[in-house]
């Protein structure tokens, strides 16, 4: 029997915050219990799958009867962030916190980039997406310079408009920034912000590109692929481990056409995973404090589940998850130190099965492995056994 595996990342989902969310500012966080205060949130598919019956979740709708196993899981990295998230559910424990810089780079860094470049920096600290370029976009236009800035994040972002700095040209720059930003200074991501417009009517891009940090060690993918097993990313889960370990990349704008992608490949042949990520929640409601359209978009995606699980065959399986949390009501625009769900479904997934609380995200990668017949030794404990009926 062929098994395919979809594993699907809300990101920034998540339910509630960790024991250790003190040391991150985030006491108090819970990104479910927040956007089920909006009148936009209906979830009864993922309710039919467990979510409510998760150790600690918020009081929900519990079905009597449930269809798939559920659970959640604690991070062990020293981050919050989507590289560290992404890379322990494929078992790469970061036991460093990636570098932030709440100050702006160092002065040796942005002379390294604008000497590599040829062209100037503006701003170089800390800013919101949408408010950086229209607080630097007419300047921008006029000298040419590169507007830089970071987050809470390990980031760091270049905007250009389009019509001064084609994408392509844009990219390349972040190649530079990537090769700088090395060592010390390996932050997680460059990304690429191109957007167009006037002053005063600046708006991004979906040309956004993450370069991410190459991971330093063979996670999950990298095993799948050597036991010749597909390996397909949606969304940018390709720019999170920077293409290590996969076969078959589709980028996408956001979650409808990463939903659309992952119907398209449950309609096609082949042994091994599809890795989704849906950047919506956290991309365009978490970080802008949007409660109602975080909702929103929660119940969007359990509309489209019913028909995603009518689809699938014998030997799939469906996992949910996420990869931090980002509570959309939390003080601030940062990511939360957060549980993350598991929900699991298919015809082989035993129904009403409460995993608890796993100690890493990596138990995701073991039991995936695991399902594919690696045993090869990983930072995280499988639970086939627990939700596998055969």
């Amino acid at each position: 029997m062929k098994r395919r595996v979809f594993l699907i990342v809300l990101d920034s989902f998540g339910i509630g915050y960790e024991p250790d969310a003190d040391d991150f500012g985030d006491r108090g966080a819970n990104t479910l219990k927040t956007i089920m205060q909006s009148e936009q949130f209906r979830v009864p598919t993922m309710e039919s799958l467990g979510l409510f019956a998760i150790d600690g979740t918020p009081e929900g709708e519990v079905p009597e009867k449930l269809l798939g196993s559920y659970g959640r899981l604690q991070e062990q990295s020293r981050g919050k962030d989507t590289t560290v998230g992404h890379w322990e559910i494929a078992d790469l424990i970061s036991e460093r916190p990636l570098p932030v810089y709440p100050d702006g780079f160092p002065e040796g860094v942005i002379r390294e980039f604008e000497e590599k470049t040829g062209r100037k920096v503006l701003c170089n600290k800390p800013y919101s997406g949408t408010e950086v370029i229209a607080s630097y976009g007419e300047e921008h236009l006029k000298t040419g310079a590169l507007i830089v800035y970071t987050s809470a994040d390990s980031v760091f972002q270049i905007a250009a408009h389009e019509d001064l700095v084609p994408p392509e040209q844009l990219y390349e720059y972040c190649r530079i920034a990537r090769e700088i930003l090395q060592g010390e200074h390996g932050v997680g991501r460059v990304i690429a912000r191109p957007f167009t417009g006037t002053p005063g009517n600046f708006v991004r891009t979906p040309r956004r590109h993450d370069f991410s940090l190459v991971p330093p060690q063979d996670t999950m993918l990298d095993l799948l692929q050597r036991h010749g097993l597909r390996t397909i990313s949606i969304g940018k889960i390709n720019d999170i481990f920077a293409g290590k370990g996969i076969d078959e990349s589709h980028p996408t704008k956001g979650n409808e056409e990463g939903m659309e992608k992952t119907m398209e490949i449950a309609g096609r042949e082949f042994e091994g995973l599809c890795f989704t990520n849906l950047v919506d929640f956290d991309m365009l409601y978490g970080h802008r404090n949007d409660i109602d359209g975080y909702a929103a978009a929660a119940t969007e995606f359990d509309r489209w589940l019913p028909g995603f699980m009518e689809q699938m065959r014998s030997g799939d399986i469906l996992m949910i998850t996420a990869d931090h949390g980002c509570d959309p009501g939390y003080p601030g625009t940062d990511h939360t130190r957060e549980y993350i769900p598991f929900l699991a479904y298919g015809k082989d997934i035993r129904e009403g099965v409460n995993l608890g609380t796993r100690r890493t995200f990596s138990d995701i990668a073991a039991t995936i492995l695991d399902l594919f017949g690696i045993g090869q030794g990983t930072s995280g404990e499988s639970f086939k056994d627990q939700i596998l009926r055969i």
